[in-house]
């Protein structure tokens, strides 16, 4: 079952700081009060998948630091 619960309620600002950096990089414009209701679902994806991906590189990088 997905949930866009967050399991740390602190990352919450680290998550929406990526959003707005993810968003600018590629090019779509978010709007600063938080209403988005005008993005494109395309646009959407776009950011929601490079979020992903940045976070998939992040855990990466910290598991192949990790020695055991």
């Amino acid at each position: 079952m997905a949930s866009n619960t967050l399991v740390v309620q602190q990352a919450k600002a680290a998550l929406d700081q990526l959003k707005y950096e993810v968003a600018q990089e590629i090019g779509v414009p978010l709007s600063p009060n938080g209403y988005n209701g005008n993005l494109a679902t395309r646009d959407a994806g776009a950011i929601g998948g490079n979020i992903t991906k940045r976070l998939v590189q992040i855990a990466e990088q910290q598991l192949s630091s990790f020695k055991r």
